[in-house]
Parts: C-alpha cells; sequence; structure tokens
C-alpha cells in the first residue's frame, strides 16, 4: 500500500460547525472547555472571550477545534 498526501493549493479555509445540544450537556461540555483552559468566545466574530451567548433565550459558545475551524454549541433553535 502506497499512502500519498496532496498538498493543497492554497490554505484552507475556516468552517463553522453548529451542533443543538441540551442543558445537561451544554454544563458538562461548557464546564470541560473553562477547565482545559480553551479559549472560547459569546459570539461567531470572537470578539468576546470567555463568555457565553444568551442573546436568543439560549446558551451558545465557539471554540475553535484543532484545524482551526469554529465549532458553536448551543441550547435552542435561533429560529
Amino acid at each position: 500500500m502506497l499512502l500519498q498526501f496532496a498538498e493543497p493549493p492554497a490554505g484552507i479555509q475556516m468552517q463553522h460547525y453548529a451542533f443543538l445540544v441540551d442543558d445537561d450537556l451544554f454544563d458538562r461540555a461548557y464546564r470541560r472547555l473553562r477547565d482545559g483552559g480553551v479559549e472560547h468566545w459569546a459570539d461567531p466574530q470572537m470578539t468576546r472571550p470567555g463568555e457565553t451567548n444568551t442573546e436568543h433565550g439560549e446558551r451558545g459558545v465557539y471554540f475553535k477545534d484543532p484545524a482551526g475551524h469554529a465549532i458553536e454549541m448551543f441550547t435552542r433553535p435561533y429560529l
């Protein structure tokens, strides 16, 4: 077997992945983010560090995965 790795012609653009979770899972996951020192933000522009979003009657948080993609976790649908 031969494995070959391609070099992309340009850098990979940041993607946004969102996950709707229940309150219990949000609490547990958010605690792990904080306890692990993971940088996180309340907004997709990443201008409100260390906060959660409560603007739509839900709780939400953004953080980056190891590849630099934005991960959003929230407790209520926006619409």
